[in-house]
Order: structure tokens, then sequence, then C-alpha cells
């Protein structure tokens, strides 16, 4: 009988350290998941950053290759008006002060 009681005892302190052993494991693995998955997470945000860097500057450089061919533009205009005036400025005031008076 004392026999069978150690062989129950024995069972069942093997089943709580199988249980145990089970339970260190799962926690093990479950640690060992949450680390892959914030180093997936981390790996996935550097290369947005990474992409978004990459857009920022083609979007930086396409806006300001505009705004350089706007500034040209205006630039250009101006030069043309003044020259319009300088050439026009006598004729111009003549048209204007004999329409005034008529």
């Amino acid at each position: 009988m004392q026999d069978m009681i150690r062989k129950i005892i024995e069972a069942d302190n093997e089943a709580k350290a199988l249980n145990e052993a089970n339970r260190k494991a799962a926690e093990e693995e479950k640690l060992k998941i949450e680390k892959e998955a914030e180093a997936i997470y981390k790996q996935q945000m550097d290369n947005a950053k990474k992409e978004i860097a990459k857009n920022d500057d083609y979007l930086e450089k396409r806006y300001t290759r505009k705004w350089t061919n706007i500034q040209a533009k205006q630039a250009s205009a101006l030069i043309k008006l003044k020259a319009d005036y300088e050439q026009d400025c006598d004729r111009w005031v003549d048209d204007i002060v004999r329409r005034v008076l008529e």
C-alpha cells in the first residue's frame, strides 16, 4: 500500500514538474514571439521612414524645379515689361493725354 501511495505521489510530482516545464516553455515562446513581432514592426517602420524620406526628397526637388521655372518666367516677363515700357513710354503717355483731352 505504501508503495502504491509513493508511486502516486511520484507520478503527481512528475506531472507537476512537467506542467511547470510546459508553462515555462510557453512563457518563453510567448516572449520570443513578442520580441520577433517587435523586431518586425521596427524593421517595417524603418523601411516606411526611408520610403517617406525618399519621397520627401523627390517632392522637394520637383517643387524646387517648378518654383525655379516660375521665378525664371516671372523674371523674363518683368524684363520684357520694362523693355516695353522704356520703348513705348512716351507713346503711351501721349495716347493717354490725347484720350483724356478728347
